[in-house]
């Protein structure tokens, strides 16, 4: 997984960098590492989170009805 890819399926996914860290017991510094290319991304990380970001797009949360305003 490229620093770009990694950081657009945070977006889709909605996580920040830190949240990420938090949610996979990682040390915050090396998620902005793999965020800025500093370190490779582990494949079993960058796989996961693909999948994740995959199945939000394919399958996006619904979104509140919008109000008719008369």
């Amino acid at each position: 997984m490229t620093p770009d890819r990694f950081r657009e399926c945070l977006d889709i996914l909605g996580w920040s960098q830190r949240g990420f860290a938090e949610m996979i017991h990682r040390d915050p510094r090396q998620i902005r590492r793999w965020a800025a290319g500093q370190y490779s991304i582990p494949d079993d990380v960058g796989a996961w989170l693909e999948r994740r970001a995959t199945a939000m797009q394919a399958d996006p949360p619904p979104l509140p009805a919008k109000t008719q305003v008369a």
